[in-house]
């Protein structure tokens, strides 16, 4: 397996008109998670992915389970969890600036997950481990299993690409924070937005985050710094990726991911890190002119074209 990943993916309800949840009576219900969102991204591009997880055994459960594997995503590490819910949540957004997350999670399947459910062969027979910082805040059950998952990889030379993903509605800051640095420390690869730098280190600025981050081990550093593109520092080679333009931002949920998915997919094609940062950012920047997580996510043709035309564009 190339890539491999742990967290909790869940059904997302969407309105399908603007406005208060309270006033909604129609929507549109999609899979949506961040790990799953990367694998997705990297399976749709030619790479081989597997998920560590747990879902309901519900038609919740059943949705996501078909959806994954009709990507091509290896679901063997999956249970399906008779005693616990698939987690859910909803979008709203009022306005074009105004999104929130509504999220009903607490208790669900994946949350229960534990370090007793993660075979150690599946880590050490892949590449790279892709661990976020929403699944350990889940439970401590779960944040457990994550780190026993990066102490396999760890052991087996399986590489590590961490993204903070920082979500302060599931937990406390001081929890939060303390837990992710630990993270960071096991990681070999690591993807902050400029905001996350700021929360784990006290500053937004691309070129002492990756400073710190270097300082706690890792081989790579990867600052998104948002439309205007990323920031890049390994131990011997470092530089600025321009951000792509796009028409109109749709939906802004699951650019991360996408980027997670251009570097990690770059990393493993063996491009240079600075074409897989390029893959990153071309990558997040379709996804926002997609309504969803994962429906904008390309595969290599439609991100050739993408590229291509961006090119293009810059050349007029």
């Amino acid at each position: 397996m190339d890539v491999i990943s742990i967290g909790e993916t869940m059904v997302l309800f969407t309105p399908q008109e603007d406005g208060l949840l309270r006033y909604n009576r129609n929507f549109s219900a999609k899979i949506a998670g961040a790990e799953t969102n990367t694998l997705i991204g990297l399976t749709r591009l030619g790479i081989k992915t597997g998920w560590i997880s747990k879902v309901g055994s519900d038609e919740f459960g059943r949705l996501i389970l078909s959806q994954i594997r009709g990507e091509g995503i290896d679901t063997s590490q999956v249970i399906s969890d008779n005693k616990h819910p698939t987690g859910i949540f909803f979008k709203e957004k009022t306005n074009e600036s105004n999104m929130k997350i509504m999220y009903y999670r607490k208790g669900s399947a994946a949350s229960t997950i534990t370090k007793h459910d993660i075979d150690s062969g599946y880590i050490s027979r892949s590449s790279y481990l892709y661990v976020t910082g929403i699944t350990p805040a889940l439970s401590e059950s779960s944040l457990e299993a994550v780190f026993y998952a990066m102490q396999l990889a760890k052991k087996h030379h399986t590489k590590i690409v961490f993204d903070p993903n920082v979500r302060k509605k599931l937990w406390s800051e001081e929890k939060a924070k303390a837990t992710l640095l630990e993270m960071a420390k096991l990681a070999d690869i690591i993807l902050p937005g400029t905001s996350e730098g700021e929360f784990l280190f006290g500053t937004k600025d691309e070129k002492e985050i990756v400073k710190k981050v270097l300082d706690m081990g890792s081989e790579l550093a990867v600052v998104k710094m948002g439309a205007s593109g990323a920031y890049y520092e390994s131990h011997n080679q470092h530089g600025y990726v321009s951000g792509y333009k796009v028409d109109r931002v749709v939906d802004p949920v699951g650019a991360g991911d996408g980027f997670a998915a251009g570097v990690i997919s770059g990393l493993i094609e063996n491009a240079g890190i600075e074409k897989a940062v390029q893959r990153g950012c071309a990558i997040g920047a379709i996804v926002t002119m997609v309504n969803g997580d994962i429906e904008g996510l390309p595969d290599k043709e439609i991100l050739r074209h993408f590229v291509h035309k961006s090119s293009e564009d810059v050349d007029r």
